[in-house]
């Protein structure tokens, strides 16, 4: 795989309409065949040209229900990467994400944390919806991707972060949480809290497989020997606090943890303790 630099970057917009196949955009998804997006990246390019091999991917069944992908939105500038579980019903009909309800909650939360929607960047860690359908009209009711489906879409996610190049990334609810810091984080345990990412890795395009190449990306997504360190924080989904009984408090304490990103894009992570 030739390496996507930084010198190729471009400003990305989260719309799956684009057309255009990766590497792979023949690989299917029949019986014995692996959950893996890997084969569908394109070979070089920035964020423009992951959109359009990521509207062609068919490496987990989900994109055979869903009505498009829907990839991440924001400016390969960002310093901020917001990643969540999954596109809901309204980013699927959009091709953007964040703009339901949970969309609605984080921009407003973002703003009271002192952090400008325009300069962050914006994804999932599953680029399709899963959902069921039920009731009149038939209704899709939203279910939440399996870990195999989550790791299978994990190359987009490192693409993306290989890519921006971001100080800080946000994982907003558990499968975010999972997909940045391993199968056993817990939010609930961790949130609020600056984590330095685990130390680059041997997997190239973020199989965990193989090597990565020179100055490309490492298993976590970052460029190899890239000398700072990016920090993580987990928060909870905005969608919690539509759920939530007492939504005052649920969004005071997802406001209270986007202000620890906030602060440290303002002050640099490294001076700031994990805690």
């Amino acid at each position: 795989m030739t390496a996507v630099t930084r010198q190729d970057r471009d400003t990305g917009t989260g719309t799956g309409k684009d057309t255009g196949k990766g590497k792979g955009g023949s690989v299917g998804t029949g019986p014995g065949q692996a959950y893996d997006a890997a084969p569908y990246l394109p070979d070089r390019g920035g964020l423009t040209a992951l959109r359009r091999a990521a509207a062609d991917c068919h490496g987990c069944p989900l994109y055979e229900n869903a009505t498009r992908t829907v990839f991440g939105s924001g400016p390969a500038s960002a310093r901020v990467v917001l990643v969540g579980e999954q596109p809901g019903d309204q980013e699927d009909r959009q091709g953007e994400p964040f703009v339901g309800p949970a969309g609605h909650m984080l921009r407003k939360a973002l703003e009271e944390a002192g952090l400008d929607v325009a300069e962050a960047y914006l994804t999932n860690a599953v680029k399709h919806f899963k959902f069921t359908s039920a009731g009149p009209g038939k209704r899709r009711i939203h279910k939440a991707p399996s870990l195999r489906e989550m790791t299978a879409c994990r190359p987009w996610l490192t693409a993306e972060l290989h890519v921006v190049g971001p100080e800080v990334v946000v994982a907003l609810g558990a499968t975010a949480g999972k997909a940045l810091f391993g199968p056993s984080f817990r939010v609930t345990k961790d949130r609020g809290a600056l984590i330095p990412l685990p130390p680059p890795g041997p997997g190239g395009r973020g199989s965990g497989a193989g090597g990565s190449p020179a100055g490309g990306p490492t298993a976590d997504g970052f460029p190899a020997g890239r000398e700072d360190t990016v920090y993580g924080l987990a928060t909870i989904h905005p969608s919690a606090v539509l759920r939530a009984d007492d939504r005052a408090a649920v969004y005071a304490g997802l406001v209270s943890d986007l202000r620890v990103a906030a602060d440290a894009l303002r002050t640099g992570p490294g001076s700031r303790r994990s805690r």
